[in-house]
């Protein structure tokens, strides 16, 4: 420092800033060599030669200008601060880095005049104050930006306080529910929602609010133009301090995708419940199901008869086998069959085949659309809309389908005609097995009732034959009567039943009951026989079939004395009841069920009849429940006989299937019933 800072008791005593941790260094002289440096100022910038110019040391660090100052300051005495000057600094192991730093001038004047430098490393400062003006930058590009996107955004944005009234503008809200802000601030917006979605909308906010936690949700808004459109509402909290301050959110159109959603989520439930039924009643019932409410307040599903045969110009009849209508509304008219006029817009709409959609003000259904009954239901529910839907099953109309909607609910669109329309469309191969199943039942039900011969009165014998059909199941049995006279006189009383519930059951029947006639009319045998013949006949022509059947023959052996003579074959055993009450199963001439082979003859037996007594042959469906074993139905059947035995045979028989199928059947019932005349004289 002597060679540097000359000599004299004077100088500037430099040595105290060697350990201070801010870099300090001094320069003499107007050329301003440099005097000093400490460990400080050494570590930032290097070990610098004393005694030369600092323009020189420093010349690969710092600009001319800032030479300049140190001129001024030793001219004027007047200090200088530089703030955040970049410095590029050498380093062995990472190169070349800017550093920051803060450097202040000023004039000494002792003996020898000079500028000391103190300068401190500000990098650290400068980085954090540029991080932070580069995130306020952000912020402020960012609320630029959602200002933006709330005045162009098709989706809406909204803001609320914490309480959850809304606390500023959205033009998409205005735009969207033509509501003014005066109209929409605080609450006001919840009335712009559908009056069915308010008290949940408010539910599911005030649950996100409470747990503090985004929330979503799916509402009805009102637009400008009055109709409802579905939207998804998203919000979520803004916290300060880990306090929510207020809440953000968006309402976004999704009626199309909702559309979509109900579209298919409809075509499925209603693919689900045809699935799990076989008869036109029940599909279109699930339908119907399916339609109530989700789509309209109410529906009635039509079948078509003899449309396909139907000549041109006559009337359409159509028979409602199911109607539904939403809870709060009137049933739906009773299920009857109704003629409409060739000029009807019922008819109109089967003919063209196309869908007729009519809307009108509620409850002014246009004249003549529908049957008097339903007119007046439209009426009555505020009916806004209605459509006749033709269905097409396999290329001609096998029903119609008739659809409402009532009151505030918006009235049908083509859409929505189109959805119904593509619901049968998705459910075709249930309703064409259905239809396949009607017709084949139809044309089984008109074969076993054309089989169903009127009982022959003869010689004083009163006869009586029911047949009822299965009342679970909608199909054709088996079961069959019979009653003819033979060339000799005898009466003779047959039924069966032969296995099956279809088509080929009643094929089966009618076989059966041919073959029978003519084996019995061939030549005089004892029942039994003839119905070993029988089995063997069946074995020739059908050897898969099996069958039950039992064969009787009334005759007079004397005048005036009646007799039973009997088989049966796997069938349930006659019932005779005499008039007192008296009632016995006549189980002595039991054989094997028919198509079985046995080897055995068939056994026969004859039960003399009293005077006004009844023989009573019934089919198992009278007496067979399921779980239930079958002597309980036979007794039960003795107890309604014995309670019946003086009633009028008509009376007996009816009262027979009152009594027994009120409570429970799943089987189609057959029976025939044989009164002695009153004035038989009894054997010797």
């Amino acid at each position: 420092m002597e060679d540097a800072c000359g000599e004299g008791t004077g100088r500037l005593a430099v040595e105290v800033f060697d350990s201070v941790p801010v870099a300090v260094a001094l320069t003499t002289g107007q050329d301003h060599r440099l005097a000093y440096t400490n460990l400080a100022y050494r570590a930032a910038f290097g070990d610098r030669p004393l005694g030369e110019p600092i323009s020189e040391v420093f010349g690969d660090l710092l600009q001319r200008d800032y030479f300049d100052l140190f001129d001024r300051v030793l001219a004027t005495g007047e200090p200088v601060t530089l703030t955040e000057t970049p410095v590029n600094l050498p380093f062995p192991d990472t190169g070349d880095e800017e550093r920051s730093f803060s450097f202040s001038l000023s004039r000494v004047a002792q003996e020898l005049s000079g500028v000391p430098v103190l300068a401190v490393d500000v990098t650290g400062e400068v980085a954090a104050a540029r991080r932070a003006a580069h995130t306020a930058g952000q912020q402020r590009r960012i609320l630029r930006r959602y200002q933006s996107l709330v005045q162009v955004s098709a989706q809406i944005v909204w803001v609320t306080d914490p309480a959850g009234e809304l606390i500023e503008p959205s033009p998409g809200w205005e735009r969207v529910t033509g509501q003014s802000w005066e109209e929409y601030r605080g609450t006001g917006w919840a009335r712009a929602l559908h009056p069915d979605d308010r008290e949940p909308t408010i539910r599911s906010f005030d649950q996100a609010r409470w747990q503090r936690r985004p929330r979503r949700h799916v509402s009805r808004l009102r637009t400008k133009e009055g109709e409802y459109r579905h939207f998804e509402i998203n919000a979520a909290p803004v916290y300060e301090n880990d306090v929510v301050v207020e809440w953000v959110g968006t309402y976004t159109d999704i009626e199309e995708q909702w559309q979509r959603h109900r579209r298919q989520e409809l075509l499925d439930r209603a693919a689900t419940a045809t699935a799990e039924h076989t008869g036109l009643a029940e599909i279109f019932g699930a339908i119907a199901d399916v339609l109530v409410p989700a789509l309209v307040d109410g529906c009635g599903m039509h079948l078509l008869s003899g449309f396909s045969d139907r000549p041109e110009g006559a009337p359409i009849v159509a028979k409602r086998v199911a109607a539904l209508a939403r809870d709060g509304l009137a049933p739906n008219p009773p299920l009857v069959e109704t003629q409409f006029a060739a000029d009807s817009g019922f008819t109109r709409a089967v003919e063209r085949r196309r869908p007729l959609l009519r809307t009108f003000p509620p409850g002014e259904p246009p004249a003549g659309l529908l049957p008097e009954g339903s007119m007046a239901w439209l009426t009555e529910a505020a009916a806004n809309s209605v459509v006749l839907l033709p269905v097409m099953v396999d290329g001609t109309v096998a029903a119609v389908v008739t659809a409402a909607t009532c009151g505030d609910r918006p009235r049908l669109s083509p859409g929505d005609v189109d959805l119904i329309d593509h619901m049968f469309e998705h459910t075709h191969n249930a309703l064409s097995k259905a239809v396949h199943f009607q017709r084949t039942q139809q044309v089984a039900l008109a074969l076993q009732h054309s089989l169903l011969a009127e009982p022959p009165d003869h010689a004083g014998l009163r006869i009586v034959a029911r047949y009822l059909p299965s009342p679970a199941a909608a199909e054709v049995g088996g079961d069959w009567y019979d009653s003819f006279v033979l060339p000799d006189g005898a009466t003779v009383l047959a039924i069966g039943d032969a296995a099956g519930h279809n088509l080929d059951a009643a094929v089966q029947m009618s076989q059966m009951r041919n073959m029978l006639r003519a084996l019995t009319v061939d030549r005089p045998d004892w029942p039994g026989e003839i119905l070993r013949r029988l089995t063997i006949a069946m074995g020739a022509l059908a050897p898969e079939a099996t069958a039950t059947c039992a064969l009787a023959r009334a005759e007079q052996p004397q005048p005036g004395r009646w007799q039973l003579n009997y088989a049966s074959a796997g069938h349930p055993p006659p019932l005779l009841v005499t008039p007192d009450g008296n009632c016995r199963l006549l189980e002595e001439a039991a054989n094997p069920l028919l198509g079985v082979v046995f080897d055995q003859p068939y056994h026969s037996a004859v039960e003399h009849l009293p005077p006004d007594s009844t023989v009573l042959m019934y089919t198992d469906g009278l007496v067979e429940r399921p779980g239930e074993d079958l002597d309980q139905g036979l007794e039960r059947l003795r107890g309604q006989a014995s309670a019946l035995a003086r009633h009028p045979l008509d009376d007996f028989c009816d009262g027979i299937l009152n009594n027994l199928l009120a409570t429970t059947g799943t089987d189609d019932t057959a029976l025939i019933a044989l009164r002695v005349p009153t004035d038989s004289k009894p054997s010797a």
